[in-house]
């Protein structure tokens, strides 16, 4: 067992969460409390549980649907921790809050900061076609995302990586950041870069809607959306023929597809989502109303509608 080497209150959630903390205990940090939330059922529950490796720890772990609160405030500061650390965590905290950590308020953000401050990075970047994206450790500040940076890990992303894919990479590059940076966090000796905000980008949370597929746009552009929110997101989905589809799994096709119209065709067994740039996504794997359908299921619904 590690003799503790500092004290900390941690607020925590999904699969970076359970990482990093794993990384504070590997690295000696006494955490006194941990706050997480209550699953949401009606979210699909595809990531590991923070309140379980809590329990498994034997660290106190507690929910409440709201962190900014006189109580937990209290409660905090009779803790008197040396650093406050927030993994994936979906609340901002308030600054009086961080204030309360003696030797800094630390959050790991799963973008490369300034790039894709704000929620659902990992989804924004895949969706706008990134190569590259990563985890930074950085001070927290009143703003989202905007304290100096103690250290960055990047990742790439390749051509056919869905979100899910890449958040597996991020999650392991918000542990190796945050146990490279430990040390001198706790030594004293870490040194704050500049986070400009002003070279950066903000992105909002995400709604089911959109996912909606818009087959005026080009290929590339579908098939990125596709991987963005591909399970288990709730995935890229539209309605034809009078029935809702949603792409489980696609590749871009090295088919011409100029002379058919936008949207979904069945060629030669084959099912394809043609697009306004006249290329066209493979699609491997269709959800038609709840249930998988192959292409000669498909191409049979389409001769009725």
């Amino acid at each position: 067992m590690n003799q503790p080497t500092a004290t900390a209150v941690v607020f925590a959630y999904h699969n970076v969460g359970v990482r990093c903390i794993k990384t504070l205990l590997a690295r000696g940090i006494d955490i006194k409390l941990v706050v997480t939330h209550e699953d949401n059922p009606a979210e699909t529950i595809w990531f590991e549980s923070v309140a379980a490796l809590c329990k498994e720890h034997g660290i106190e772990s507690i929910s409440p649907s709201n962190p900014a609160t006189p109580e937990l405030a209290a409660r905090i500061a009779a803790i008197a921790p040396e650093f406050i650390f927030s993994f994936y965590y979906r609340h901002m905290l308030p600054v009086d809050m961080l204030a309360l950590a003696k030797r800094g308020a630390y959050n790991v953000h799963g973008s490369l900061l300034p790039k894709y401050r704000g929620r659902v990075p990992v989804n924004w970047a895949v969706l706008h076609g990134e190569t590259e994206t990563g985890a930074t450790l950085h001070e927290m500040a009143a703003k989202p995302d905007a304290g100096a940076i103690i250290g960055q890990t990047a990742v790439p992303i390749l051509p056919d990586d869905t979100a899910f894919e890449v958040f597996g990479k991020l999650t392991v590059a918000a542990e190796q950041t945050l146990w490279q940076a430990l040390p001198s966090l706790i030594n004293g000796t870490a040194l704050p870069l500049p986070n400009d905000l002003a070279n950066g980008s903000y992105f909002g949370g995400r709604k089911p809607e959109d996912g909606r597929v818009d087959w005026s746009k080009s290929a590339s552009e579908v098939y990125n959306l596709h991987r963005a929110v591909a399970p288990p997101y709730p995935g890229a989905f539209f309605e034809q023929f009078g029935h809702h589809f949603v792409i489980e799994k696609a590749r871009l096709s090295d088919l011409s597809a100029a002379n058919l119209p936008t949207g979904l065709h069945v060629v030669d067994n084959a099912i394809l989502g043609v697009c306004g740039d006249g290329r066209a996504l493979r699609i491997i794997e269709l959800r038609c109303d709840g249930n998988i359908v192959t292409a000669k299921e498909l191409q049979q619904l389409t001769s009725n509608a």
